[in-house]
């Protein structure tokens, strides 16, 4: 049965054991959902630090800059966070269920020694009004059953679509962790307690970039909260407003945030409105119509 109570230390170690590396995987080895479509480079807006690899070619010319029109933030009562992926759609290797393979699945290369999101298991603890909050990177042996639990959750599934066995959590987690460091799946930890799952990826080298302008170093969060007790009093805008603030003073080359919400995820987008971000355009991604959010490092000291 789906899980309906507030625990979350079910397959996962205390918080003190929690550590910041990660596992072997056992799903596939790319880790990436890698395509050999070579189109897939064409429209993507590359960063700097890239652009030297692919000087010769079209890709270099960098992203535009223009978003849509700014709409007031909105008050908005706190709600169930459930953000799932969104992107381009590869093929559902996870025995029909749906599974999104939008992390970490632009053919890009980068660099070995790169690490294109500053470390995020080396970002710390944050104070946050509700608690101590700590994004505390993925371990497949340590943490599957607990994620797998959540994915279950007929409220999660309906947007993630991860419900199943728990090999169908394990391999969307192994795209990641078995990549170049594009997207980091986390555990967020509240007070010594995991109680939520956070996906830190690089939105402008993500297929979501070929949806939106782009710019370098533009960064993307996926949240779902995992206890029902903790869903509907505004914990998640709280948290998402924590961990966007977290991202820009640990990644100095980022100017923004992003995050695209299912249209239909009304609480989830009024937590993201609720954090600080701003309802920038809808997207017509190939699995949903989603709300951009952004969260403007210019703008976070006023929303």
């Amino acid at each position: 049965m789906p899980p309906t109570d507030a625990s979350t230390d079910a397959g996962t170690a205390p918080a003190t054991e929690l550590a910041t590396d990660t596992g072997p995987c056992s799903g596939p080895g790319s880790g990436s959902g890698t395509s050999t479509d070579g189109e897939d480079t064409l429209d993507l807006r590359l960063p700097d630090e890239l652009i030297a690899l692919f000087a010769g070619e079209a890709g270099t010319r960098g992203g535009t800059t223009g978003d849509a029109t700014r709409e007031d933030v909105i008050d908005a009562l706190g709600g169930d966070v459930i953000d799932a992926p969104g992107g381009d759609v590869g093929d559902a290797s996870g025995g029909g269920t749906g599974e999104r393979r939008h992390v970490a699945e632009n053919p890009t290369v980068a660099p070995a020694d790169d690490d294109l999101l500053d470390r995020v298991g080396g970002w710390g603890p944050t104070a946050t009004p509700v608690g101590v909050f700590h994004l505390v990177p993925v371990r497949i042996e340590r943490d599957l059953p607990l994620i797998a639990r959540w994915m279950n959750d007929p409220a999660v599934a309906a947007f993630w679509e991860l419900a199943g066995p728990e090999s169908v959590a394990e391999e969307h987690l192994c795209r990641q962790l078995d990549g170049d460091g594009r997207s980091v799946p986390c555990l967020g930890v509240l007070d010594g307690t995991p109680m939520s799952y956070w996906e830190i990826y690089r939105a402008d080298l993500d297929l979501l970039a070929r949806h939106y302008p782009a710019r370098p170093h533009d960064t993307g969060i996926h949240l779902l909260i995992g206890g029902v007790a903790n869903r509907g009093r505004g914990l998640g805008s709280t948290l998402l407003r924590a961990v966007a603030d977290q991202v820009l003073d640990k990644r100095p080359s980022c100017a923004r945030v992003v995050a695209e919400p299912d249209l239909r995820n009304t609480p989830s987008v009024s937590a993201f409105l609720s954090a600080g971000f701003r309802f920038s355009a809808e997207v017509d991604l190939p699995d949903k119509r989603a709300a951009l959010m952004v969260r403007d490092r210019a703008l976070r000291d006023l929303l």
